[in-house]
C-alpha cells in the first residue's frame, strides 16, 4: 500500500516511540495512540501529535504509523513478503505459488491487435485461480499478479469476471485474444461462454475510455503543443473496436484492413486534423451500432455465477481444473 507523502491534521497514528515530559519522565508508552495537530511541509521536519490526556510531543514522520492501517489484518503477501519463500512458517501460498495456479494466459496489446514493430513489448494477461482454502482463509488472496519486468499480469478469477461484466476494453480483448498460450478445460469453458459477457454496457464503458484518450490527446496539445500519436491511434482502435462489438457481438481483437492506417497515425504521417475527423465519424457510427444494436441491455449474470460457483467447487481439488 502506497503511504501519502504527508499525514493530514486531524489523522490518528500510532506513535511507535516513546514520548517523554520536559524531565525525561515517560509520558507515553511506544504504541501509544494520539492525532495529529500539525503537519509538517516535508518528512524532515516533524509532526506535532496530541495524546488523550492533552499532552502533546514531537514526533517524526519515520515513528508514527496511522492507526488505522496498524489495526489492518495482514494479507498473504504480507505474511510471505520473499516470493522465493513458500510460505512455510505461516502455511500461505507465496505469489510464485500463485503463479503456479494460472488457468488461462493469452497475449493482447500490440501484438494482438497485429499492430507491432520491432519496439513491441509482448504484454500478457490472465486468470488465475487461487486453491479454495486459501481463498476461504483469513489473509484472503490479491486480485492481480503482476511481473513488471515480464510485462506479465494475471486477475483473480472473481476479479476478472467482474470487470469482464463491467464491459472493461482489456478484459473482453482477453477473451478474444487471437494469441492463447495457456488455457486449461476450465478456461476453455469460459471461453465457450464469452459472449455471456457482452451487453449494451459495452457503449457506456468504451465510451468512458474514448473520452480519457481523447483528454490526454487535449492535455498533450496544450501542454507539448503536439499530440501523441499512440494515444491517437489507440482511441480510434477502441471507436472501431466497440462499433464491431455492437454490431457483431463479438470482439474483434486484430485490426485486420485498418492495420496500415492506424499504423500511419501512429507514425505521426497523418495530418492531424485528418485523423480527427476520422474519429469523428466513427463515434457517429458507434452511436448508431448502439441504437441498433441486439445485444442485451445486461450480461447474463446467472450464467456468469453459476460458473463462478463451479470453479470455486473444482478449487476445492488440489489439482488445477
Amino acid at each position: 500500500m502506497t503511504e501519502p507523502l504527508i499525514f493530514s491534521v486531524g489523522t490518528q497514528v500510532v506513535v511507535q516511540k516513546e514520548t517523554y515530559h520536559a524531565n525525561r519522565r515517560v509520558a507515553h508508552p511506544a504504541g501509544s495512540v494520539g492525532v495529529i495537530v500539525r503537519s509538517p511541509i516535508d518528512r524532515t521536519h516533524t509532526y506535532r501529535v496530541k495524546f488523550n490526556d492533552g499532552f502533546e510531543a514531537a514526533v517524526h514522520h519515520d515513528q508514527l504509523i496511522r492507526l488505522s492501517e496498524f489495526k489492518r489484518v495482514p494479507s498473504e503477501l504480507d505474511l510471505a513478503r520473499d516470493p522465493m519463500e513458500a510460505g512455510a512458517e505461516t502455511g500461505c501460498l507465496t505469489t510464485l505459488d500463485l503463479n503456479e495456479r494460472v488457468i488461462y494466459r493469452c497475449v493482447i496489446g500490440s501484438r494482438a491487435y497485429g499492430l507491432e514493430d520491432d519496439q513491441s513489448d509482448t504484454d500478457r494477461r490472465g486468470i488465475y485461480l487461487p486453491p479454495a482454502e486459501l481463498h476461504w482463509s483469513l489473509y484472503g488472496v490479491p486480485e492481480q499478479l503482476e511481473n513488471e519486468e515480464t510485462q506479465e499480469a494475471y486477475w483473480e478469477l472473481q476479479k476478472f469476471i467482474v470487470l469482464a461484466l463491467k464491459a472493461n476494453p482489456n478484459v473482453l480483448e482477453c477473451l478474444y485474444s487471437p494469441i492463447v498460450e495457456v488455457a486449461t478445460p476450465l478456461a476453455q469453458e469460459l471461453l465457450a461462454m464469452r459472449e455471456s459477457f457482452l451487453s449494451k454496457l459495452v457503449f457506456q464503458t468504451y465510451s468512458g475510455y474514448v473520452a480519457s484518450q481523447f483528454k490526454k490527446m487535449q492535455t498533450d496539445i496544450r501542454n507539448q503543443g503536439r499530440v501523441k500519436w499512440k494515444h491517437v491511434m489507440h482511441l480510434i482502435r477502441l471507436l472501431i473496436s466497440g462499433i464491431d462489438v455492437l454490431r457483431d457481438g463479438k470482439v474483434t481483437v486484430e485490426v485486420g484492413s485498418k492495420r496500415e492506417q492506424l499504423l500511419e497515425i501512429k507514425r505521426g504521417k497523418v495530418p492531424f486534423a485528418d485523423a480527427d475527423a476520422w474519429r469523428k465519424r466513427l463515434q457517429i457510427e458507434f452511436e448508431q451500432a448502439f441504437q441498433q444494436t441486439t445485444l442485451p441491455d445486461r450480461p447474463d449474470y446467472e450464467r456468469v455465477n453459476a460458473f463462478l460457483i463451479h470453479a470455486r467447487k473444482l478449487a476445492m481439488h488440489k489439482e488445477l481444473p
